[in-house]
């Protein structure tokens, strides 16, 4: 078991009921990766379905989670043949954190009937670069969890040159060796910075709602993480993520809406 699967780890109370930590190795800057919480949730959801795979998931962020104990509830809302849905609720002190619902069933290895392009063409590994390491006081533990390796001009907002568009893009694969799973692509969907950043915008931007979908399962290696938005305004933005895995196929996609962050 890998820190990651002892991270997300939940453990079963009852029929609806899983016991969670939450762990405070995934924030950013104080609060936690909305990835890496939802993953955690995931594990619950997938315990409790008689199915092996997230297919869809949705989350909306009512409060901003904070490390230790917590629950996932669990309610079941309808199981057929090949798909199932339930409600899952993230609980702190007998608080919904995150409310949100889950879609199972069971992926098979198959060739895709139709696969487009990715999104944006990557540089060789070898031309992208890493984040500078954080202070040790910043609160940024999350980047100790993961490697990311960014196309330069998307990152061009550290040097004060954003690139005046919505984007992020990088490399990614978990610092601890560990091939790609559903778990590591719930994480993954959320691991960029903000794409307002490379339009010019600063500060924590928290998410408000976030879907994202297991398209097909990955493939050992690194994954190539594809982000851009569409509209900035009235304080708000939305954020796209296409995920490949290193064959190229594509394994995920996902979308949310946040606020821009101030400051």
């Amino acid at each position: 078991m890998t820190k990651f699967d002892e991270a997300t780890q939940a453990i079963r109370v009852d029929e609806n009921t899983y016991d969670v930590c939450i762990d405070p190795g995934y924030a950013i800057g104080g609060p936690l990766n909305g990835g890496y919480l939802m993953a955690v949730i995931l594990r619950a959801a997938v315990d409790a379905s008689p199915f092996e795979h997230p297919v869809s998931q949705t989350a909306q962020f009512l409060r901003s989670a904070a490390p230790g104990p917590a629950q996932v509830r669990i309610e079941p809302l309808k199981a057929g043949r090949t798909v199932a849905f339930a409600r899952a609720t993230l609980v702190q002190d007998g608080v919904p954190q995150i409310e949100g619902l889950i879609t199972t069933a069971t992926l098979h290895d198959v060739e895709p009937v139709h696969a487009g392009e990715a999104a944006h063409p990557m540089p060789p590994l070898e031309e992208c670069v890493k984040l500078p390491d954080p202070k040790p006081d910043s609160g940024m533990t999350l980047n100790a969890q993961m490697e990311l390796l960014f196309d330069p001009p998307t990152i061009g907002w550290l040097k004060g040159e954003p690139t005046g568009r919505p984007e992020s893009r990088a490399y990614f694969r978990m610092a601890e060796p560990q091939d790609p799973d559903p778990y590591v692509l719930a994480l993954a969907v959320d691991a960029l910075p903000p794409v307002v950043f490379s339009a010019g915008a600063r500060g924590w931007a928290p998410t408000v709602d976030l879907t994202w979908h297991l398209r097909a399962l990955p493939a050992p290696g690194p994954l190539t993480l594809l982000g851009g938005g569409r509209l900035i305004s009235d304080g708000w933005f939305d954020e796209e993520v296409e995920v490949r895995d290193s064959t190229g196929r594509l394994v995920a996609q996902s979308r949310q809406l946040a606020r821009v962050g101030r400051g």
